[in-house]
This record gives structure tokens, C-alpha cells and sequence, in this order.
């Protein structure tokens, strides 16, 4: 079998977002639109996820289903990335805080649609392994190692939070870290289900929060919480 090349894995690529697109229009009454956003499709088409994942996962990768990454961690299924990052309403410029890194898949997406990114993830292979990758496409993107409940309070207020695990209610130091007028994407709920939520922050410090739909996450841990090795601020 002759070996894949960029055009086959572009293919992949478009058919992926093609199943996005999809599940977009069939979740349009609990999305609140039925397609996604015109820059953030783009980002995913070029975005080479299959970069993002574990190597011997690569075929895999533009596949809609969750797939590991060690550590007990995986990387969403592309529809529920992608609709956390269209539902935090990303622009270019926007200054965006990530809490879970993973492989950096989707702070790599927002740096393609040209947010300003900082991302703070636990454990310190996954850290080292997503600077890597940002290096090598060209992608400005801070990454600390650390407790992503704490958020990053150096490079705050953010405009937008992305977190990528669940908890039980938002961080209080991501909700004060979150500029007024911000905008924060976080499952909340146990270890079973969750509800996909958007929390919003009034330019008078209010908050409001919307369950988008049922999700499954891991659970958001600190740097406390389990086996992984921190080493602080990178």
C-alpha cells in the first residue's frame, strides 16, 4: 500500500468537518444555530489533527469518537470541540485562557482563527509534548504547567476560558479572572454527566450561565489530585 499523503489526510480533514457540519444542523434548536462558524471552520480544515493525537492513532484521528491520549485523558470527538470553541464566540485577537491542554488540538484551532492564547494543563508530558507541536506549525501559543483551577492571574483578565474537563461548578478563579463582558465554556456537573455550559459575565460582574447539552468529560484535576508530575510555571 502506497503511504498516505497530505492531499489523503486533507480529504480526511473535509469529511470531518462535513460530520461537524452535520451534527450542527441536527443540534440546531440546543445549539441555538444550525452551522458553524465560517472562521472556525476554516481553522479546522487546516488544523492537521492527526498531529494531535497519539501516533499509533493517527488513521484515526479525523474520526468522530474521543480517542486516549494517556493518563486516563482523551481528546474530544471533533464535534464537541468544535463546539465549545463556536460557542466561546472566538475573534481574532481574542485573549483566550485553555484550562487542560491535552495534546493541544484545540488551542491550536483558536490560534488558527487567530486568538491570542495562554493554556495551563497538569501534566507535564502533555505540556512539553503540545509545546513541541506548537513550535513545529508555527503557533504562538503559552503554555504552562500547573493547577488549571487557578487559572494563570499573570496574563488575566481573559476574554474567554475554554476548559476542557468537568467540575462541579466554575473554578472562583476562572469566574474572577474572566474579563466583564467575558465568556467562559466549562461542563459542569459529576463524574458521570455533565451539562455543557456557558457562563457569561455581565459588564456589572453578574453571572449567567446556559446549558447547551448532556456531555461526558473527565473530571478537572488540580495539580494535587493525581499522579502527574508539575513543575510549575514553564
Amino acid at each position: 500500500m502506497k503511504p498516505m499523503t497530505e492531499q489523503h489526510l486533507a480529504i480526511y480533514r473535509r469529511h470531518m468537518v462535513e460530520i461537524v457540519d452535520m451534527h450542527f444542523d441536527l443540534s440546531r434548536e440546543e445549539i441555538g444555530k444550525d452551522h458553524l462558524d465560517p472562521e472556525l471552520r476554516r481553522a479546522l480544515m487546516d488544523v492537521p489533527r492527526h498531529l494531535f493525537v497519539p501516533q499509533s492513532l493517527m488513521l484515526m484521528a479525523y474520526q468522530d469518537t474521543p480517542l486516549p491520549i494517556g493518563f486516563d485523558k482523551t481528546i474530544s470527538q471533533p464535534f464537541i470541540g468544535a463546539l465549545m470553541i463556536d460557542l466561546l464566540g472566538v475573534e481574532r485577537g481574542t485573549r483566550v485562557l485553555e484550562v487542560g491542554t491535552g495534546f493541544g488540538y484545540q488551542a491550536a484551532v483558536m490560534a488558527e482563527m487567530g486568538a491570542e492564547m495562554f493554556s495551563v494543563e497538569v501534566v507535564e508530558e502533555f505540556a512539553d509534548g503540545a509545546k513541541a507541536r506548537f513550535e513545529l506549525l508555527g503557533y504562538d501559543i503559552e503554555v504552562r504547567v500547573g493547577d488549571g483551577t487557578r487559572g494563570w492571574p499573570e496574563h488575566a483578565p481573559f476574554d474567554r476560558i475554554l476548559v476542557t474537563a468537568a467540575a462541579e461548578e466554575p473554578p472562583p478563579a476562572l469566574i474572577e479572572q474572566l474579563e466583564p463582558g467575558g465568556r467562559m465554556v466549562i461542563p459542569i456537573g459529576g463524574r458521570e454527566i455533565q451539562q455543557l455550559s456557558v457562563i457569561d459575565k455581565t459588564g456589572s460582574g453578574e453571572i449567567r450561565t446556559r446549558e447547551i447539552m448532556p456531555v461526558r468529560f473527565t473530571e478537572l484535576e488540580t495539580s494535587s489530585s493525581g499522579p502527574q508530575k508539575v513543575s510549575g510555571t514553564t
